[in-house]
């Protein structure tokens, strides 16, 4: 019994902290101009960094085999480096799904991906797949974070905009730890330039003494 309660109260302490997952998917593409009768993505890679308190505490990766269109094309092949036998061997959507339920069950989760596509793909296979969706709760879109905060017209490519900051992206772009990596290094510049166009310029002593009424006393 006692354990049990020391369980709950460290699960409630867990809970009241904020965990960041920066998760990125690659996805099957079909061959350029082939039709394939009721063809959707699906995951064939998965990345995910998991930040809690501005410190990594876990990274995960793997390849998933895709459940209805099993056989990769040519495209896709050559597009992101990944072979078959890779994704062959890789875990089903259902142990995928299992994961990521154990990423959500011990903090109030934030899941922050670039673009939209991600989150959409994932819950279509899960639809596909007839799992539940592992997250409820908040979604970022950084990429139009990024764009509404430097205003710009047209969303920016994850790798862009990470060179657009002087930087470089980390491993290899298209793999998706690589890429949910870099996503978290974006996701830390822009937060360091909010906050410091959030920082109060600092008074002078100008601002804090009426100068003209000082003078008056002493005219």
């Amino acid at each position: 019994m006692v354990v049990k309660k020391i369980v709950r109260k460290v699960g409630k302490i867990l809970k009241g902290r904020r965990q960041y997952l920066f998760i990125d998917f690659e996805f099957t593409m079909p061959e350029r101009k082939a039709r394939m009768k009721d063809f959707f993505a699906e995951i064939i890679e998965v990345g995910i960094v998991s930040v809690v308190d501005d410190q990594i505490t876990e990274q995960f990766s793997s390849f998933v085999t895709p459940l209805k269109f099993p056989l990769l094309s040519e495209r896709c092949k050559s597009f992101l480096h990944i072979s078959q036998q890779q994704v062959d061997n890789g875990l089903s959507i259902y142990e995928l799904v299992r994961k990521m339920e154990e990423f959500n069950k011990n903090y109030e989760t934030t899941i922050v991906t670039w673009g939209n596509m991600d989150m959409k793909v994932l819950r279509q296979n899960c639809l596909k797949a007839g799992v539940s969706f592992p997250y409820n709760g908040a979604e970022l879109d950084l990429s139009m974070e990024y764009k509404r905060f430097f205003g710009d017209q047209n969303q920016t490519g994850l790798w862009k905009a990470v060179q657009e900051y002087g930087k470089e992206g980390t491993g290899r772009h298209h793999r998706a730890l690589d890429d949910a990596l870099t996503t978290y290094n974006i996701f830390r510049l822009v937060e360091k330039d909010k906050r410091y166009l959030e920082k109060p310029k600092p008074t002078t002593i100008g601002d804090r003494v009426d100068f003209s009424k000082l003078f008056s006393e002493f005219a």
